[in-house]
């Protein structure tokens, strides 16, 4: 008896965080569209709308903290790289996204019906990965854009989810912009989030989102693109084990 009473309260509580989230994402990009028609593919839109994505992590009982370097000084043109889990470490990023920056995404987003249209309007760049010429392109219209702007662009090295795989390996897009466009690269690294969030457990616990140190390109200048891939990977790898530990040992 006991048992069911606990089932039923928790999965009360899974209907009504998933009823919550349908109903937020839908007046959101409903909401989000509107103002982005308003200033279309303005890079400070992301910005204005991590405030309120950040939230959802305390609906998701995530105890987020965003830890950033001591005395940096932040600025616009420098490129963010991040290791990417799942889509619930995109609601934790958005606790540490600082103003004119966007992302690059696969232009199928395009195809998702509202949430395709919402993206590029934010003022995202698309990019069709399996197109090398389109694709090397598009990188260099980043790269104008970083020399040319005021504005960073944040991406997700590995190109895909690593959904509980660890830290996969690097592509080096990222690093060839940093280099052309001759800007730093700021690494981000969110600790474990990958089976962390359960709809139906009220606390699921701490995750951590650290930005290291500016990375000058200028400082590996002796370094191949690959060098700095491989380096740049270890780093993030390094510290999303020692995040891990020290989650493991505060919560045990």
């Amino acid at each position: 008896m006991l048992f069911y009473f606990y089932f039923c309260e928790s999965f009360m509580l899974f209907i009504l965080r998933f009823v919550f989230l349908l109903i937020f994402s839908i007046f959101f990009i409903f909401f989000g569209i509107i103002y982005c028609l308003i200033h279309p593919r303005n890079p400070s839109n992301l910005f204005k709308f991590s405030f309120i994505i950040c939230k959802l992590n305390r609906l998701l009982g995530i105890t987020l903290e965003v830890r950033k370097p001591i005395n940096i000084k932040y600025r616009s043109n420098v490129i963010y790289i991040s290791n990417h889990q799942n889509n619930y470490d995109l609601i934790a990023a958005a606790g540490i996204l600082q103003d004119f920056t966007v992302t690059v995404g696969k232009r199928n987003i395009l195809l998702i019906p509202f949430f395709g249209l919402f993206y590029w309007l934010s003022g995202n760049f698309l990019i069709e990965r399996f197109k090398c010429i389109k694709a090397y392109n598009t990188l260099l219209k980043i790269v104008s854009a970083l020399k040319n702007k005021k504005i960073s662009v944040w991406m997700f090295p590995e190109g895909t989810r690593s959904n509980g795989r660890g830290i996969l390996s690097f592509k080096t897009g990222a690093f060839y912009m940093a280099i052309l466009a001759k800007i730093p690269i700021v690494p981000i690294i969110i600790s474990n989030i990958h089976n962390k969030v359960n709809l139906n457990r009220f606390n699921n616990g701490l995750v951590i989102v650290e930005m290291l140190s500016p990375i000058e390109v200028h400082d590996f200048i002796d370094m191949s693109v690959r060098e700095l891939t491989v380096y740049c990977n270890k780093l993030i790898k390094d510290k999303f084990f020692k995040l891990n530990n020290e989650i493991y040992l505060r919560e045990n």
